[in-house]
């Protein structure tokens, strides 16, 4: 790795204009990776792109100037992808920075980012991949610790996770989406989740097939599968039968957010 880096390094022509452009090919890096909102791996990814420095001492300094550069320019992009998600029906991340001690916590997490890939081009240049966990997030919009919604307990745990067969309705992926009786009564919401789940897991995936549900780790391998009759924005809304379903087995899974939502 060393070697190669250096022989890049070498084979940038020093104390000449650099050349940033659509000629450039990757010569080392990973593959780049799908940016904005992955709902159903619950992280949020950006990419940042930075030109060598071209005031840089020497090549490998010129390069090091390229990655932070495009560092800087992830942590913006991610930022902005952060702001534009849905945190319930009608309401966005950007809406709920207007508070300025919220935008700070937003920009705390988004801060604590993870580099999970860098890509370096033939000329100079170099992007960075980033992410952040969509749980991180949810804390931030509700951090009360104390789990207030109660899961049922008693009973034989037969159920890894539950599945919503959302398929056919238009529901809104979002970090707090609500399950809710025919009277409009929650039934499970980010208030379900317990202290370590809300910071780690978040309350809910969302994939576009139920197979996909069904192998879902997030739901377990015997999850509870229900349909939901009408969704409103991001809140889905069960009929009778599927909440006797659900008011008849132990739930204890999601006060650990093991739940997935089928789209279509």
């Amino acid at each position: 790795m060393k070697r190669l880096v250096l022989m890049l390094a070498l084979a940038i022509p020093f104390g000449a204009p650099w050349a940033q452009g659509k000629d450039a090919k990757k010569v080392e890096g990973d593959p780049k990776p799908m940016q904005g909102v992955n709902w159903s791996g619950q992280v949020v990814k950006a990419t940042g792109s930075g030109a060598p420095d071209v005031k840089a001492s020497s090549p490998a300094q010129a390069r090091l100037g390229a990655e932070r550069a495009a560092t800087l320019d992830a942590f913006r992009n991610l930022l902005a992808q952060v702001k534009g998600i849905q945190i319930s029906a009608g309401k966005t991340v950007n809406d709920a920075t207007a508070s300025d001690e919220i935008k700070a916590k937003v920009e705390g997490v988004v801060k604590g980012y993870k580099i999970v890939g860098k890509r370096y081009f033939s000329d100079g240049g170099v992007e960075v991949d980033v992410e952040v966990p969509l749980a991180a997030l949810t804390d931030v919009f509700d951090p009360e610790a104390t789990q207030q919604m109660a899961t049922k307990t008693d009973g034989e745990k037969t159920n890894t996770g539950l599945v919503i067969d959302a398929r056919g309705l238009k529901v809104s992926p979002a970090l707090a989406p609500r399950v809710l009786d025919e009277s409009g009564k929650a039934l499970y919401s980010v208030d379900s989740l317990s202290i370590d789940a809300r910071k780690q897991t978040g309350v809910a995936s969302y994939v576009q097939s139920l197979d996909e549900a069904k192998k879902s780790m997030k739901a377990g391998d015997k999850p509870l599968i229900i349909k939901a009759a009408k969704a409103n924005g991001t809140d889905l809304q069960l009929g009778s039968d599927e909440v006797k379903k659900l008011a008849s087995a132990n739930t204890s899974y999601l006060a650990e957010g093991r739940v997935v939502i089928v789209l279509n």
